[in-house]
């Protein structure tokens, strides 16, 4: 008997049924049956199944007479399920990579619940995806079971049947089955939900939900749209025989007034002449249905009324709305009128040589190389008052106590860049802010490049997607210095960027740490993370990709990595900044965190901290490898698609070539470098000494005091009172040590 029946409704998707099912077939996680129902498919869809079914015996295929719909296509099929849980796949949808490993881990965790939920994105056919909005909903239910009356939340997202897998015998033993025509999924899911002893969650993005471009079954207008007031009656029927469900009936009432004027609100849903119709049979079903004693929301007590009523508040919410939009138009002209006000007054010459604005990574706070400048100023150079841009109020929330800060465009904002002579940031300023005669503006950039940059991006129409290099440029031009740490960062800013700017060789001021690396800040950082004091740190920090819209690509199961390194090892995974708020981490990287399968270290707000917390880095082309061999700790390139990426971004040096170590082109290579020993081997401190002596050149640890000195308190002849503390450093460079 196999763990998972999954069964596929099939009608009309003979362009999307074949990645519909490798989506299946292809898991990681084997012990599954496949049961597709051909609901009479007047295309290809017949012919691909059978075509499916002949190679793999995990695949049966139904074919049925006639075309009975979506729900009774489900029904069909579930007599010939034969495993512990159902799964519902429509045949538009894709599973993730690892969802039935993941599904069947937390089945296992929770002793089987009745009803276990996960979470899904929304793909579209443009190519964006979006996490479900509600996906806090999961987390919230905490790590055991429970029933609908315990979480009630749980009901708040969609009520569909493919967001669930179902214990097949609580499904036999309540005998739910789908009804016919429009959401059907409404009696089938309120019932299942309610009526659910032990229901369990997965916070984890394991459905892909085709949004197609010109909509789902439900998005048509047609007269069909009339049958949910047929399934609401199927769901008040149930409660009708299980009295124990009886004080659900408001909460029935309410949602099923809700989802009747949602219907009805939508343009192309119903057809005008059958609006009025559609309200009354509403209404009486609301009436029908009212709790003895309830009192109606406020949003439905038109229902209450007429359809005439319904249509004069209709329009009266369409107004306002329609005012709410002049409103910000006319909030969004008196601003660009205050920016031109506040451009003219940057023409001020009153600048004050004692303040220094600094910013990074887009104004989240104090991080990165403005932050390492900041403190070494408060440190040698009090009198320059240090104040910081953030991007709301909260992030200054999360700013240290005794950090001065403004927001960014707010009138202290404004007030302060008219004034200060010092700027620092990694990234660049807001186009308004003029740069004015007498400012110092310090770029500190994000790292060494490796990828294609400003410029040289203009050979690279896929990689420069929403980036205008011309507006890029003209940002850059109010540079003053470019901070590099080697002579190859140094030719690429002046060919990248160019402007009138001057190279400042101090080094990277945030490696300071690393350079100086004290053992003692690495172990507390472990300890802040959870991570044995003793165990290995294996880091995997993987870039964005410019060919996949998103920026994400798997490019190798978490799991069997953290399972592969064995015991005494812990992987800790780091992934880019600019995919940190997106849908990449619902994938799995959430749940494998929550299980202690990995460690993810995403939000920890200081990279340098999970960098000296590690023992070895994994990285693929992320510029975190040229500050990484500060530590002079051992660097595994994983390049398995190092030919698509130079394709689609561009790179200054093929790293696969001169690279900080091993190089890995398939996860069998990468698995074999750890589990051999490898990855630290002569030859790999060889490789790291060769590219340590290149891109580490001009780190020594002295990298923001040299900044501070030069370019702020105006020292430009300031070198280190004493040479000797580098000679460690540059003695390791030439050797390797």
């Amino acid at each position: 008997m196999p763990r998972f029946s999954v069964i596929v409704p099939v009608f009309r998707v003979q362009g999307y049924l074949r990645e519909c099912l490798d989506s299946v077939l292809e898991q990681s996680y084997t012990d599954f049956e496949v049961i597709a129902v051909d609901d009479c498919s007047p295309d290809g869809c017949g012919a691909i199944l059978d075509e499916y079914a002949a190679r793999d015996p995990r695949v049966s295929v139904l074919h049925l007479p006639e075309n009975v719909g979506l729900g009774r296509a489900r029904n069909a099929g579930l007599p010939h399920a034969t495993g512990d849980y159902l799964l519902f796949l429509d045949s538009d949808d894709t599973l993730t990579p690892g969802t039935l490993r993941a599904v069947a881990d937390r089945l296992d965790e929770t002793a089987d619940p009745d009803v276990l939920v996960f979470d899904y994105a929304r793909t579209y056919w443009w190519g964006g995806t979006r996490r479900n909005a509600l996906a806090h909903v999961l987390t919230e239910a905490g790590d055991g079971t429970f029933t609908a009356a315990e979480h009630p939340r749980i009901l708040d997202l969609l009520m569909v049947v493919w967001n669930k897998v179902y214990r097949r015998a609580y499904v036999a033993e309540h005998d739910f089955r789908f009804p016919p025509g429009y959401y059907e999924d409404t009696p089938w899911t309120f019932p299942v939900m309610l009526s659910a002893g032990r229901i369990a969650t997965l916070d984890r993005i394991c459905l892909n939900y085709r949004q197609r471009r010109q909509g789902n079954i439900l998005s048509t207008t047609s007269r069909k749209h009339f049958d949910i007031h047929d399934q609401y009656e199927r769901v008040f029927a149930y409660v009708d025989h299980h009295p124990e469900l009886a004080a659900w009936r408001p909460y029935l009432h309410r949602k099923m007034g809700e989802h009747c004027l949602d219907i009805l609100g939508k343009p192309d849903r119903l057809p005008p002449a059958d609006k009025a119709e559609f309200f009354r049979r509403t209404a009486m079903l609301f009436r029908r249905h009212a709790p003895q004693g309830a009192s109606v929301p406020a949003k439905l007590r038109v229902l209450e009324s007429s359809y005439a009523a319904y249509l004069i508040k209709r329009r009266a919410v369409q107004a306002k709305r329609r005012l709410r939009r002049k409103a910000r138009q006319v909030r969004q002209a008196a601003m660009r009128g205050i920016r031109r006000r506040w451009s003219a007054l940057a023409s001020d010459p009153a600048l004050d040589p004692g303040l220094a604005v600094y910013s990074a990574f887009s104004h989240r706070g104090v991080l990165g190389d403005p932050a390492a400048v900041y403190y070494k100023a408060r440190e040698i150079a009090p009198h320059i008052r240090g104040v910081w841009v953030v991007r709301n109020k909260a992030r200054a929330k999360q700013l240290p106590a005794d950090v001065e800060y403004v927001v960014l465009h707010s009138p202290e904002y404004r007030r302060l860049v008219a004034r200060a002579t010092f700027f620092v940031n990694n990234v660049n300023w807001p186009g308004a802010l003029v740069k004015r005669p007498g400012s110092v503006h310090i770029h500190t950039h994000l790292g060494t490049p490796l990828k294609y940059m400003g410029a040289d991006l203009l050979t690279k129409p896929g990689a420069r997607q929403g980036f205008s290099v011309p507006r890029m440029l003209r940002r850059a031009d109010r540079w003053d210095h470019s901070l590099v740490a080697n002579r190859h960062s140094e030719l690429v800013w002046e060919r990248a960027y160019p402007c009138h700017f001057a190279s400042a060789r101090t080094g990277s001021p945030r490696n300071d740490v690393l350079v100086d690396a004290d053992p003692d800040l690495g172990f507390a950082v472990r300890a802040r993370l959870g991570i044995p004091a003793d165990d290995t740190v294996v880091l995997y920090a993987p870039t964005r990709r410019d060919y996949r819209r998103g920026g994400h690509v798997d490019r190798f199961d978490l799991a069997q990595f953290a399972q592969d390194l064995g015991e005494g090892h812990t992987l800790v995974v780091r992934l880019h900044p600019s995919l940190a708020a997106g849908p990449t981490r619902g994938l799995g990287l959430t749940e494998l965190h929550r299980r202690g399968i990995v460690v993810d270290a995403t939000d920890e707000p200081r990279v340098e901290d999970v960098l000296l917390a590690s023992d070895v880095l994994v990285t693929d082309y992320s510029a975190l490898m040229f500050d990484y061999a500060n530590l002079d700790r051992p660097i595994v390139v994983h390049a398995d698609d190092w030919a698509a990426y130079t394709a689609s971004r561009g790179t200054y040096l093929d790293i696969t070539a001169e690279a900080p170590g091993h190089v890995s082109r398939s996860y069998e290579e990468l698995a074999s470098l750890f589990a051999s020993g490898s990855w630290r081997d002569e030859e790999s401190t060889r490789l790291r000494a060769r590219f340590r002596s290149r891109f580490c050149e001009f780190d020594d640890g002295r990298a923001a005091e040299r900044v501070v000195r030069t370019l702020l308190l105006g020292e430009p002849g300031w070198a280190p009172e004493s040479l000797e503390s580098q000679a460690p450093h540059r003695a390791a460079l030439t050797s390797g040590a």
